[in-house]
C-alpha cells in the first residue's frame, strides 16, 4: 500500500497560471513556496517545479476530465 498521494490537478482556461503551492492553506503562501508563472504548452498541461500540482487546460488535448 502506497502511502503517497498522486499531486493536485488544477482545470484552468488560461495558458499562463500562477501557482504559490498555497491556495486553499490556512494561513496563505507564508506555507507554499515562491509565487511562480507557468505557461502551458501545445500538450495542454504543465506542472509546477516545486510542489508538482498539475494544471490542465479546459478542453486541451490533456483534459480527460
Amino acid at each position: 500500500m502506497s502511502t503517497t498521494s498522486n499531486p493536485e490537478t488544477v482545470f484552468t482556461t488560461s495558458t499562463r497560471v500562477r501557482c504559490d503551492g498555497a491556495d486553499g492553506i490556512r494561513g496563505g503562501a507564508a506555507l507554499g513556496h515562491p509565487r511562480v508563472w507557468i505557461e502551458i504548452d501545445e500538450r495542454g498541461y504543465a506542472e509546477c517545479g516545486y510542489c508538482d500540482r498539475r494544471f490542465v487546460l479546459k478542453g486541451g488535448p490533456a483534459d480527460h476530465a
